[in-house]
């Protein structure tokens, strides 16, 4: 009797627990967290290429790393060496329109968030480096982003394609700091990497999807993440998707790439809903 009391009240609370949790709150987090990383991602896709462009004595560049100041997306670019100096920050004012892009040369030290950055950055590097975490495939390439979002400080590390016609998703890290910039923790994102493919413009419209799907396993949580959000908003616009789900054990979480936009439901309702939709 008493085991079965035991299991009762484990089940009551696992169902209070579930109903705590404020999915419209939740989704709302995942998007904005989500967003700004794609900010920061399509800032270095421009930037990179437009201060590549510009840049002459590009045997002195060490590296570089974006962050947002005053809601303006910049590409910030420093020398090599133990000393390093920034030698050019590349700003946008509409991080989807190019031509708002304005390039500074000026040589100058970090400013102290910006060493900050630099500091995360360099130490997660070397952490990929060593620590056999950090899985590396054929054909694909790690970006790094340091981020200091909400008063945390992070390092995200995402998996991008070297080859077209292919989303990846997975094989995404975290690594977190505390403030002094010492790296307190490390983790995988997804535990393996999920390669989704789609058509490319010039093949056939037959054989284009308009929804693509993935699975998170316990390990990964149980909603979609934002590193799933930036790859999504990076790459929606060549796949063609019209949505994205994002499946796990007790949710179901749908993005739409259309308004980017994010719904989370539980799995239930995510089943009633689509038998609606088969036999309304």
């Amino acid at each position: 009797m008493k085991g079965l009391i035991i299991i009762i009240l484990s089940f009551f609370a696992i169902n209070a627990f579930s109903q705590q949790i404020d999915l419209e709150k939740k989704a709302q987090e995942i998007t904005e967290e989500g967003k700004y990383l794609y900010r920061l991602e399509m800032a270095a896709w421009h930037g990179t290429d437009i201060f590549l462009e510009s840049f002459k004595e590009k045997a002195r560049i060490g590296g570089y790393f974006t962050y947002i100041e005053k809601d303006t997306p910049k590409c910030l670019f420093f020398s090599k060496g133990e000393n390093p100096k920034v030698i050019g920050v590349v700003s946008f004012g509409d991080i989807k329109v190019v031509e708002t892009a304005t390039i500074d040369f000026k040589e100058r030290d970090f400013k102290q968030d910006e060493k900050e950055l630099y500091t995360m950055r360099t130490t997660a590097l070397q952490e990929i480096q060593q620590d056999t975490l950090f899985k590396k495939y054929t054909n694909a390439s790690f970006n790094l982003i340091p981020v200091i979002y909400k008063d945390e400080r992070k390092v995200y590390v995402l998996t991008g394609p070297k080859k077209e016609g292919v989303v990846l998703f997975g094989n995404d890290y975290l690594m977190t700091f505390d403030k002094q910039d010492n790296l307190i923790e490390k983790k995988e994102i997804h535990r393996n990497l999920i390669p989704i493919k789609f058509e490319l413009e010039d093949q056939d419209e037959s054989k284009k999807i308009v929804a693509s799907v993935h699975s998170h396993a316990a390990g990964t949580g149980e909603f979609i993440t934002p590193t799933d959000i930036c790859t999504l908003m990076l790459y929606g616009k060549f796949t063609g998707w019209k949505r994205h789900i994002v499946i796990s054990e007790n949710y179901v979480s749908v993005w739409d790439c259309i308004n980017e936009s994010l719904a989370i439901m539980t799995t239930e309702e995510y089943e009633r809903m689509r038998d609606e939709e088969k036999y309304g």
